[in-house]
């Protein structure tokens, strides 16, 4: 394109800009992409500005608008400071511990190759991968020939297979959606379309009575539904882990409260990556970082996007609601295809409980996990009535995350136009969780097509897909639970009464194939303290358990990593002993 049409192209979206927006928003190309700068009075102007600058025939929207008066916090970094991996050399350094980096470190140790996945937090999950509701979507809701539903599609269909080997429990539960007699009319044929474009499976119109016959216990304001039998459940949390612990049996290696602080290239090549535990010589680097994958663009010299979090909140109600619901259900609002978000709806979850939401709302901070009340009580009028066996006095907790959205709104998964070995992995928000295998597949690709161009990459001889889970008390038989019992006697000591979590399953989280001993570390993998009381009587001896099996004094357990300690100092020799703690 010659510069008279770039000029011209440019000063045309500017004036667009200008007049919608701001009058003090400037854009520019850079390489293939569109760059805004400025600076504008609100956060919503923002966002306005940086969708009015897609679909222009860019490859992306590079959005450094300021709001005026607003200053954003930087990226949190662990304070610990080492030389633990000081000069390593790796043929794959994975930044980000999420469920997509962790299904890619899975999928490449099926090679005779060293990897190493970075994540600065203390456990994995932390972030988005564990602040959502655990839907394996069907492939509906994505727009047809983008990257969102291809791998939604393809994922949900991997599913089966890999939470079997992983050892993770997952169900298709379905999905259903009730509907009006306008939605009927107007958007359920849209949706029968939608369904064949994108290859979703099973797709079938229920009447009221076949609907009420799936889902008793739900309202009747509706005429009748349509459900996605492919529709799944899982926790997520439990998901990522799992990857990740098969990617280390199989020789892959994770390094927590590790964050990529710097990125050195040289002649268009990642050189080397500063962290605070030392500088890392990888051959390729994966950026699959969530909500700070644009930063780690930024770090490469190759952003061509912008991770705009939209924030999504969540409701969790007492397991005693669960048996009156079999599925997740929904009913769409009008004007839901401009808010951002799915809808939300009522869920059924692996565990047992029923989530509620979630809503979308925009907002600047990456990892602001605040909730309001405006937002809970938006969730609870809209859909509460769904089942009217629920109430807000049934919420044993709530929740926020964010999501990783781009401008474009879609899944960035490719290798670098620029950087020779940068492969990205981001712009993944929902439905991320259900296409996490299918996306970790593609990367495995694009990874071992680079690599070969500097090494010669062999299978391994013997890869092993499967990994034994922490046995799940809860969901045996009384059988099956006196015969695990008198083979460990530590099953039969309950801690957590809320969800029957016992010493057993707490001591194997600690001593599983990534150690970790924060209280919501040992949460995301047994449970304990994710019941009604919401661990107000199990932490403290969570917190016992963690001193005697992971070598700990207590002053040293925190809640969540960093300095979330659980003790600030002794008292009196023995004052904490009413509580099993000193």
């Amino acid at each position: 394109m010659n510069g008279g049409a770039v000029l011209g192209r440019i000063e045309k979206i500017q004036g667009e800009i200008i007049n919608s927006v701001s009058k003090n928003i400037f854009c520019a190309e850079k390489r293939n992409s569109i760059l805004l700068e400025g600076e504008v009075e609100t956060y919503e102007e923002v966002i306005k500005a940086g969708k009015l600058a897609t679909n222009r025939g860019y490859k992306g929207v590079i959005n450094n608008i300021k709001v005026k008066g607003l200053t954003l916090p930087s990226r949190k970094h662990p304070k610990l400071i080492d030389n633990k991996l000081e000069r390593k050399k790796v043929d794959v350094l994975i930044i980000g511990g999420g469920v997509i980096g962790s299904a890619i470190a899975r999928e490449l140790s099926k090679w005779e190759i060293s990897i190493l996945l970075i994540d600065k937090e203390d456990d994995l999950a932390v972030h988005a991968s564990s602040r959502n509701n655990g839907m394996i979507h069907p492939g509906i809701d994505p727009n047809p020939k983008t990257k969102k539903a291809y791998y939604n599609v393809q994922g949900n269909k991997l599913y089966s297979k890999v939470a079997k080997e992983l050892d993770v429990s997952f169900e298709r539960c379905g999905n259903i959606v009730l509907y009006d007699a306008w939605y009927g009319k107007i958007i359920s044929p849209v949706l029968k379309l939608r369904a064949r474009l994108n290859g979703v499976e099973g797709m079938k119109y229920l009447s009221k009575r076949e609907t009420k016959e799936l889902e008793p216990y739900i309202y009747d304001d509706f005429i009748g539904s349509v459900i996605f039998p492919t529709t799944g459940i899982v926790s997520p949390y439990k998901m990522t882990i799992a990857f990740a612990e098969n990617a280390v049996l199989n020789g892959a290696e994770v390094s927590l409260n590790t964050a990529a602080l710097s990125i050195k290239c040289e002649d268009r090549k990642i050189i080397y990556v500063d962290t605070n535990r030392g500088r890392i010589f990888p051959k390729i680097v994966i950026n699959a970082a969530g909500v700070h994958a644009d930063e780690i663009a930024e770090m490469a010299d190759d952003r061509f996007f912008t991770i705009h979090p939209r924030k999504g909140h969540i409701l969790i109600l007492d397991k005693k609601k669960g048996q009156f619901l079999n599925s997740i259900v929904s009913k769409p609002a009008i004007n839901q295809s401009k808010s951002g978000t799915k809808g939300g709806g009522v869920t059924k979850t692996i565990d047992g409980n029923i989530l509620v939401g979630p809503d979308a709302v925009e907002q600047p901070f990456k990892e602001d996990y605040s909730t309001n009340k405006e937002n809970i009580d938006n969730i609870i009028n809209k859909h509460f009535p769904i089942l009217p066996l629920i109430s807000p006095s049934d919420i044993i907790t709530y929740f926020s995350g964010n999501r990783a959205a781009t401008y474009e709104e879609d899944f960035i998964i490719e290798k670098s136009e620029y950087v020779k070995n940068l492969i990205h992995a981001a712009g993944i928000q929902s439905p991320g969780l259900a296409s996490a295998p299918a996306i970790a597949l593609d990367i495995e690709k694009m990874a071992v097509e680079v690599l070969s161009t500097m090494m010669e990459v062999k299978p391994k001889e013997k890869w092993n897909p499967y990994r034994k889970g922490i046995p799940e008390l809860f969901k045996m038989s009384e059988k099956e639970r006196n015969e695990y019992i008198k083979k460990r006697p530590d099953y039969g000591i309950i801690i957590c009464r809320c969800e029957e979590i016992s010493k057993g399953e707490i001591v194997d989280a600690i001593n599983s194939p990534i150690p970790v001993n924060s209280l919501d570390a040992i949460k995301r993998r047994v449970r304990p303290g994710m019941g009604r009381c919401q661990g107000a009587f199990c932490t403290p001896s969570v917190a016992k358990i963690i001193e005697e099996n992971a070598n700990k004094n207590i002053l040293e357990i925190t809640k969540k990593g960093g300095e979330s300690y659980l003790v600030v100092e002794e008292t009196k020799k023995g004052g904490g002993a009413q509580f099993g703690i000193l």
